[in-house]
Parts: structure tokens; C-alpha cells; sequence
């Protein structure tokens, strides 16, 4: 490797660590990839400077897949013919959603059809432009427009979700009233939300493995990486990503041990950041004006989905309204944990919905869009 080629590198990681942490100062949600494609993408728009080298982009597929795979837990197993119907309707929806909207965007927009779909797949923001980039999908297009659908997710829906039911139990209420004055007789026995809470939901508890030893790291990396090997040789798109992922959700479900410590997740953050910002030209720059209808498309497809499918989950699964909307809500788990208790909701069958559907959205989506790109290209 030659000197320009290391200090490039170096270059990239340097810009991408130094907006990472002003992105982080400034408290923006997942400010540290957003900083560090943002900065190595102006190395590379403005200096032709920026290179992360391909192996960068396995060690990120690897490393994501195993976080995926970390993120469950033996109770969630136990509790999946609790959740199997609600996650069975959102996954749906989800897959619905996904192919409508991004068939969608290919028509009314010059984006290729795998990029559009991989633009509004429901997975995470730090693994879909990767996994994208993997299939042969456009990564920065991919990247700025699942970053849109996490801002929705993360500072939107949450605020949307708790006015809307707000607004809707004071009309239930102002509803009861007229009826309790005109003599009538009050229907059934709903409860907030406009739902009956399912008892066997509500008394879900997580439980959280407490393995977090060196030798539980290496073992989780080792699989992880053997894996990734077997799966970038299998020739699957993405396969390095699926592979790692089934590998360290078979160590962690059936050995429990499996983990990966915090920095390691943050130094694939950057390398992430700094991968997809790397190879942002000016022509990207220029072609993003074509994705303004697209992102609109996709933020309104998830707000429709989230009105629609939210009402069948509180209607069909015992969810409140609120709890069946934030099924729906197009943000991480993690994130979705954050934020459900600021708007009143304490059920752990939404946030184990919410990681079910990171690991098979991310699991079988990619598979099923290359499926569809293959018919009909």
C-alpha cells in the first residue's frame, strides 16, 4: 500500500472522527457516523482526498450483522408466540411499504430500482447503506435517505404519536359525555387507546444476558468474522452481513455468549461514516437534488403506514393506539426504547416487536429485493 494511499486513510478517519465528535457535542442523534460521512465526504467532494479501502466496508458488514445478533436475548424467544402475530402484521406492512414506495421512486425518479428500494427498507441507518453498497445499490443515495426516515423516526413520530392520541381520548371523552347526559348506554369496555390491553403483553419481561467477558468478545468476533468469510464466499448479496448475523444469533441464543463491547460499535460507526463518505463525488452532490421527491415519498409512506397498520395492531393484537403506532415508528429499538416512555408506554412487547423486525428486515429484505431486482431487470 502506498504512502498516499495510507495517508488518505488517514486523512479520512482524522476528518471523520473530528465531525464525528463536534456532531456528538452538538448531541444530533447517531452523530457519530452522521459526522463522519459528512466530514469525509467534504475531503472527498472538495479535495479528491478521502479512500477507505474495500475491506473497510467487510469489517462493517461483519461487525453490524453481530450487533444485530447481540441485540436478542433467550427471552425474547420465550415470548415470540406472544408477539408472533403483531411482528407477522408490521413485517407485512413493512414488506409492503418497502416494494410500493420504492417501485415508486424508480418510476417518478432517475434512481435504479435496487437503489430505490434499498432506499426505504425498514432496517438500520448504519447497516442499510452498507449492505446496499454490498448489493450494488447507489450508498450515498441509500445513506441521506435512510437518515430522513430516522430523523422521522426518532424526532417525529414519537411528538406525532403522542398529539394524535391525545387528541383522540379527548374526543372519546367528550364522545362519553354526550352519551352520559343523553342517558345512553355506554358500549363495551375500552380502555385508552381504544383497545383491550392483552394482559400476557403487558406481563412480558426482558431479560438481559450478563455476559460481557473478553473471551465471550473473541468468540463473538471470531464467528462473526469466519462467517463473513463463508458468506462473502457464498456469493449471497450481502452474504458477509447475513452470514455474521445468523452466526452470533446461534452463539447467543443457544451458548449465550456472545458480545460486543461499546467501542467496538463506535469504531464501526465511523468506519461506516467514513466509507459512505468517501465516495461522495460532486456529481453526487448535484444528482441528490433528484432525491427531494423520493425522501418526501418515503416520509409520507411511513407516516400513512403508521396511521394504518398502527390501527389494525390495536384493533387485532390487544395493543393501545399509541403502543400500535409505535409499533410502526421506522426507528432503532434502542431508540424506540428512548422514546416510548416519554409519550406514557411501558410495554416490552413493543420494543421486542422492534428487534425482531431489525433482525429479519435486515435478514430477509435484502434477499427479497434482489429477488425482485433479478425478475424484473
Amino acid at each position: 500500500m502506498s504512502h498516499l494511499i495510507l495517508l488518505n486513510i488517514t486523512l479520512t478517519l482524522l476528518a471523520g472522527g473530528a465531525f464525528g465528535l463536534v456532531f456528538i457535542f452538538l448531541k444530533i442523534p447517531n452523530g457519530l457516523r452522521i459526522g463522519a460521512m459528512f466530514g469525509s465526504a467534504l475531503l472527498s467532494v472538495f479535495f479528491n482526498a478521502a479512500y477507505m479501502p474495500s475491506p473497510a466496508r467487510f469489517f462493517v458488514q461483519i461487525v453490524a450483522g453481530a450487533l444485530i445478533g447481540c441485540s436478542m436475548e433467550k427471552s425474547d424467544i420465550k415470548s415470540l408466540p406472544l408477539v408472533i402475530k403483531p411482528t407477522i402484521i408490521m413485517l407485512l406492512s413493512f414488506l409492503t411499504l418497502n416494494i410500493g414506495i420504492g417501485t415508486l421512486i424508480h418510476f417518478i425518479s432517475p434512481i435504479d430500482l435496487m437503489t430505490a428500494l434499498m432506499c426505504v427498507i425498514p432496517g438500520g441507518i448504519t447497516d442499510a447503506p452498507i449492505v446496499a453498497a454490498a448489493m450494488g445499490a447507489d450508498a450515498p443515495k441509500v445513506a441521506l435517505a435512510q437518515l430522513s426516515r430516522y430523523i422521522l423516526g426518532v424526532g417525529v413520530f414519537p411528538p406525532m404519536i403522542f398529539a394524535y392520541d391525545n387528541m383522540r381520548v379527548k374526543a372519546e371523552e367528550r364522545k362519553k359525555t354526550a352519551e352520559s347526559r343523553s342517558a345512553l348506554p355506554m358500549a363495551g369496555n375500552a380502555v385508552e387507546g381504544g383497545a383491550v390491553k392483552a394482559v400476557p403483553l403487558q406481563g412480558m419481561k426482558r431479560i438481559k444476558s450478563t455476559v460481557k467477558s473478553p473471551a465471550a468478545f473473541i468468540c463473538t468476533m471470531a464467528a462473526a468474522m469466519a462467517a463473513g468469510f463463508a458468506g462473502d464466499l457464498s456469493g449471497i448479496p450481502a452474504g458477509s452481513f447475513l452470514f455474521s448475523l445468523v452466526a452470533v444469533l446461534i452463539l447467543r441464543l443457544t451458548f449465550d455468549f456472545a458480545y460486543l463491547p461499546l467501542w467496538v460499535k463506535k469504531i464501526a460507526l465511523l468506519v461506516s461514516g467514513c466509507y459512505i463518505g468517501s465516495v461522495i463525488s460532486m456529481d453526487d452532490v448535484i444528482g441528490f437534488r433528484f432525491l427531494a421527491l423520493p425522501v418526501v415519498s418515503i416520509l409520507a409512506g411511513y407516516i400513512i403506514n403508521c396511521f394504518v397498520t398502527g390501527k389494525i395492531l390495536s384493533r387485532t393484537c390487544g395493543f393501545t393506539r399509541k403502543e400500535g403506532m409505535l409499533i410502526t415508528t421506522p426507528a432503532g429499538a434502542s431508540d424506540i426504547a428512548l422514546s416510548s416512555a416519554d409519550i406514557g408506554v411501558e410495554n416490552t412487547a413493543v420494543i421486542i416487536i422492534q428487534i425482531f423486525r431489525a433482525v429479519i428486515a435486515m435478514a430477509l429484505f435484502p434477499q427479497i429485493i434482489n429477488f425482485l431486482v433479478f425478475i424484473f431487470s
